[in-house]
């Protein structure tokens, strides 16, 4: 038995995520949180082991859904949903006790692909066995694409949305290697501790545009572990400006156009429900145990499958405007790196030779947009 485990409370605060599917705050969660802190305390399982174990009750459930009647399909949901209980386990047992490892988060994703793509040809193999209806070959494909569509999606758009914030940064290191720095801050840092932080800047902003101000956003809001969220800026000095940072917010334009969003997203995130409704874990849930509990595989199938697609064109629209709000902050970048070395030039005559290749890289670079 395990002394140095803190009580339920606390196992809560470093377990569960502060935005989640909405799936797993309300069904798994409740579950799996208490499993958690039991496990740690009266067993020596490994969150390793705790994968490999969801693996086979995955696949488990696939062996029921390849048999093809009701009460088959009810087992298997029921197997399925256990199996995403321990999915889930795994990774809160890693935090709780310190042995996560690289190697076990790549297991955890690979066993998942492993479990949906079983659980999809078994699904829908046993009911093209039980009524030889084509269609439901066609559902294991599109459920087997759908989501390994979701989850290269979601690499490409975290590979497009470092890249942004690398060249940013890349930006406010040159403007504090000329003396001119500017601590930053990224909006999406500033939302996991503050998920108002937004629209606290946007009310800022509006002041502004009265008073004059320049809207900064506390020390407080930032996340103070976090070593991204000041861009450019030595130790010293961060520590001195520590209280004024300047926001790159690159979902500006898409809160432009969808003002609601703001409103409905805060009343998700006070419940811990992340925005994006229908993401890989509520499609997997719908297909192999709400469709298997009704009894209604390709209805529900088709209707998940659809819904899923719309949320993840709704992603790549909002990483569209984000790439737009990009380009603007690089733009304003450029434009005072120019204005400053234009003012160099006129006080103090000729430029130095980093002066001028900095002068040069900037109408350069303006020049290839």
């Amino acid at each position: 038995m395990r002394q140095d485990i803190p009580p339920m409370t606390s196992v809560r605060q470093i377990t569960q995520k502060k935005r989640d599917a909405w799936w797993t705050v309300l069904l798994v969660d409740p579950v799996a949180t208490p499993l958690v802190r039991w496990t740690a305390v009266w067993t020596r399982f490994t969150p390793n082991q705790i994968t490999w174990m969801a693996l086979f009750l995955g696949l488990g459930a696939a062996a029921c859904f390849a048999m093809g009647s009701w009460t088959w399909l009810l087992a298997g949901a029921l197997l399925y949903h256990l199996s995403f209980v321990l999915d889930c386990m795994d990774g809160k047992l890693a935090r709780l006790t310190g042995t996560g490892s690289v190697f076990g988060a790549w297991l955890d994703y690979v066993f998942d692909r492993i479990r949906v793509l079983a659980c999809a040809v078994a699904l829908m193999g046993g009911q093209y066995a039980r009524t030889g209806e084509v269609v439901y070959i066609w559902l294991a494909l599109a459920v087997v694409f759908l989501d390994m569509l979701r989850y290269i999606d979601a690499l490409q758009i975290f590979k497009v949305r470092h890249e942004m914030r690398k060249q940013i940064k890349a930006r406010a290191e040159r403007a504090a290697a000329a003396d001119n720095a500017i601590e930053l801050a990224f909006m999406e840092d500033l939302l996991r501790d503050n998920p108002e932080a937004d629209t606290e800047l946007d009310d800022a902003q509006r002041r502004g545009a009265r008073t004059g101000e320049v809207p900064r956003v506390a020390a407080d809001a930032a996340t103070p572990e976090a070593p991204d969220v000041a861009a450019g800026v030595p130790a010293q000095r961060a520590a001195r400006s520590r209280a004024d940072r300047s926001v790159v917010d690159l979902h500006r334009e898409f809160r432009s156009r969808f003002p609601w969003y703001l409103r409905a997203r805060s009343f998700l995130l006070r419940h811990r429900v992340r925005t994006h409704l229908v993401s890989g874990i509520e499609f997997q849930m719908a297909v192999f145990i709400v469709a298997p509990l009704f009894n209604a595989i390709i209805p529900v199938t088709i209707a998940a499958g659809a819904l899923l697609l719309v949320f993840e064109l709704a992603i790549i629209y909002k990483l569209q405007l984000s790439t737009r709000d990009f380009a603007r902050t690089i733009a304003d970048f450029d434009a005072q790196e120019r204005q400053r070395l234009s003012r160099e030039e006129q006080e103090g005559g000729d430029l130095s030779p980093e002066q001028a290749s900095a002068a040069a890289r900037a109408q350069e670079e303006a020049g290839s947009r």
